[in-house]
């Protein structure tokens, strides 16, 4: 760790930056499901799932900071209750994702005005902002991640760590909400083509529910 001046408590503000934007760059779950809605739903609903991710990311900084990952991560069989909920949770989408695209591939030959109003999941059920709150929630690995990464820029000798952790919060939240809004734009710029070629959003759906499996398989064979 460099000599740097601390902030709030907050030491080697510039690595911890990096490291930051290293971090949130790095696709997961909760990345790909909001653009997924995004693609689907407009910004609206992509701005809704991103406030669950948003939130969720919030509790798992406050658990850390609390000390609830250092005693998740002591207690193997609370570990693998969360560990095998979220992989679950993580399936279940996927499934969903896979029904959704068989779906679209029956229709493929109906006019995009005759579908342009459905989706592959429907609006009453989704439920974006709850689904992204689950995703984030339901990662063990997460809160390890925080708890690991938020300590090593915290000043051990600074008289209200507090201070330190919501710094280090805001500026997770901040980078986070920048990649989000980036997905989100992006994502929506793909909406037109996937209503009118139905071959492609069905592709693309099912894809997004490969790779929920595969994050599901992660999550259930990591360990603490």
């Amino acid at each position: 760790m460099c000599d740097t001046p601390a902030m709030l408590g907050v030491t080697d503000l510039p690595t911890y930056l990096v490291g930051l934007v290293l971090i949130v760059l790095l696709p997961g779950p909760n990345s790909l499901y909001v653009l997924s809605v995004a693609a689907r739903r407009g910004i609206r609903a992509g701005y809704s799932a991103a406030a669950g991710v948003w939130c969720g990311d919030t509790v798992l900084m406050v658990l850390s900071a609390a000390g609830v990952a250092s005693l998740l991560q002591a207690n193997e069989l609370a570990f693998g209750i969360v560990k095998f909920a979220g992989a679950g949770y993580l399936t279940w989408l996927a499934i969903g994702m896979m029904r959704a695209a068989w779906s679209l591939w029956r229709t493929r030959h109906e006019r995009a005005e005759e579908s342009s109003a459905s989706s592959p999941v429907p609006t009453a059920a989704e439920r974006p902002y709850r689904r992204a709150l689950v995703i984030s929630l339901f990662n063990p690995k997460a809160i390890l991640f925080f708890i690991s990464f938020f300590v090593q820029f915290v000043d051990p000798g600074y008289a209200h760590p507090a201070l330190s952790f919501v710094l280090l919060g805001l500026l997770a939240n901040v980078a986070s909400a920048l990649y989000l809004s980036a997905l989100i734009f992006g994502g929506t710029r793909l909406a037109a083509t996937f209503r009118r070629r139905k071959r492609l959003s069905a592709g693309m759906t099912t894809a997004a529910g490969a790779l929920f499996l595969g994050f599901a398989v992660k999550l259930s064979l990591s360990s603490a």
